[in-house]
Order: structure tokens, then C-alpha cells, then sequence
């Protein structure tokens, strides 16, 4: 009887600490409320905090690190939403994502270029704009 408390004790431990792990990693990650027009807002203003970033900022590499896991949670919760895959404001605003996440995974020390900065302060305002008619 005793070999069978001990056991249950440890496996409800063990759930537990399972438990709270999960939770906190999903509170962590989750700065995203699960509105579209909100979450993309949000997003964009972030992204812009980071392009304005001086090259030789100290908080560059933390800034960029903050910024790709905010791109995969934006990314990972709209991805499979078959009723914004056909909006213009998530088809452009995935353009941009992708783009600056592909720049930071293949030039992680170069900064970004002003030629994909200008470019993407224009799709922000085509997406601000698309979100403002509704689509």
C-alpha cells in the first residue's frame, strides 16, 4: 500500500510541475490576443520600434531575437485561419513578416537595408489602410 502512495505522489508531482511549465510558457508567449485587426496593429507598431533601431543599439541582438519569436507567434496563429488567408491586409502583412524574418535569419549582423525599410513602412501603410475598410 505504501509502494502505491509513494508512486501516486510522485506521478500528481510530476503532473504539476508538467503543468505549471505549460502554462507559463504559453503566458510568455502569448502577447497576442487573438484579435486580427489588434494583434496586426500591435505587431506593426513593434516591428517599427525595431526598424528605427540604430545599427550599433546594444539592444539589437535582443531586439531581434524578440522580434523573429514575435513573427512565428503571429504567424502560427493566423497561418491556418482559412477566413484571413484571403484578406489583403494578412497577404501582405505575411509579404512583410517574411521578408524581415528572412533578412534576420540570413544577415543576422548586417542591419536592415533603408531599400527594405522603405518597403516595408509602405506595406505597413497598405495594411493599416486594408484593416481601417475592413478586409
Amino acid at each position: 500500500m505504501k509502494r502505491y502512495w509513494s508512486r501516486l505522489l510522485a506521478f500528481i508531482l510530476v503532473l504539476c510541475v508538467g503543468l505549471v511549465n505549460c502554462s507559463s510558457a504559453f503566458a510568455s508567449s502569448s502577447a497576442l490576443t487573438g484579435n486580427y485587426r489588434q494583434d496586426t496593429l500591435s505587431v506593426i507598431n513593434s516591428l517599427r520600434e525595431v526598424l528605427q533601431l540604430s545599427p550599433d543599439s546594444p539592444e539589437k541582438i535582443a531586439f531581434q531575437n524578440q522580434t523573429k519569436q514575435l513573427i512565428n507567434d503571429f504567424s502560427s496563429r493566423y497561418r491556418r485561419d482559412g477566413s484571413l488567408s484571403k484578406l489583403p491586409s494578412f497577404t501582405t502583412m505575411r509579404t512583410a513578416l517574411n521578408s524581415l524574418a528572412g533578412h534576420y535569419s540570413s544577415y543576422p549582423n548586417r542591419p536592415v537595408p533603408q531599400k527594405m525599410k522603405d518597403r516595408l513602412e509602405q506595406e505597413f501603410k497598405q495594411i493599416e489602410t486594408s484593416l481601417e475598410r475592413g478586409s
